[in-house]
């Protein structure tokens, strides 16, 4: 099961690899310039970069840190953040492939590990999250960005569901409470948690994945039968267009 799952993974993300380098959504963010706050102090760290995609995350922290490692699952996506880097100057930024649930490093040989819109694809979060303590020095910190499903459950079946029928890599978008359960579950304290909305036009949020027309239609059916709670939490728009949770996570390795 685990396999099937990374292989879907790396099929749906290696396709489209340029997309998410050019991906509005993906390449700006007020969450991008935070991480770059975070960061400017940690000038001698190293930093694992979990699930970097389109290495937007990679290169925001390669900008402030000593060495970034960009780690992900498809060779395709991760060639083209090694070029992106090459075209940036980013000479302390380095790409690695393998699974988030088992990293082909050393204990304790990171600083921080950072992880942008990724775990939500993870066929098996929890591993990963004890796996980025493992590969902590005592006294990491973590930092975390992704979207947030609600508590409750109305909303929440909806999100998953058009998420599911969007991108069948998908596994779930986590609550704040579940965030909150594999982080400490982990051995990692969270420090801080920010909340934000993330905008998604629907045209290009179906196109970035290659979702087909069938699903497409099942997705805008689904959003036209939504209650008018659902279609008020998630602003919905005409065209399918919405907003969602997103929260930014950091926490440190005691």
């Amino acid at each position: 099961m685990a396999k099937q799952h990374h292989d879907r993974v790396e099929k749906q993300f290696g396709d489209q690899a340029s997309a998410y380098l050019t991906s509005t959504v993906h390449a700006s963010g007020s969450d991008l310039i935070r991480l770059g706050e975070r960061l400017s102090a940690a000038e001698n760290a190293s930093v694992l970069d979990l699930g970097c995609g389109g290495g937007h995350a990679s290169y925001a922290a390669a900008r402030h840190v000593s060495s970034v490692v960009a780690y992900d699952l498809s060779e395709k996506m991760l060639a083209v953040v090694n070029e992106a880097a090459k075209e940036q100057g980013l000479t302390n930024l380095t790409t690695q492939w393998g699974y988030a649930e088992r990293l082909p490093f050393e204990d304790e040989q990171f600083d921080i590990v950072i992880s942008r819109y990724s775990a939500h694809h993870w066929h098996d979060a929890g591993s990963a999250m004890r796996e980025v303590k493992r590969v902590l020095k005592p006294g990491g910190k973590v930092i975390f960005m992704d979207v947030s499903a609600p508590g409750n459950a109305v909303l929440d079946i909806w999100l998953q569901t058009v998420e599911a029928l969007r991108d069948t890599s998908h596994v779930r978008d986590y609550a704040p409470g579940e965030w909150l359960t594999m982080f400490t579950e982990a051995g990692l304290a969270i420090t801080a948690v920010s909340h934000d909305r993330l905008e998604l036009e629907f045209s290009s949020w179906t196109e970035r994945m290659r979702t087909p027309p069938l699903m497409i239609e099942a997705i805008r059916a689904y959003q036209q039968s939504a209650s008018e709670d659902v279609q008020r939490y998630y602003a919905l728009k005409p065209d399918g267009s919405f907003s969602t949770d997103t929260l930014f996570i950091e926490a440190v390795k005691r």
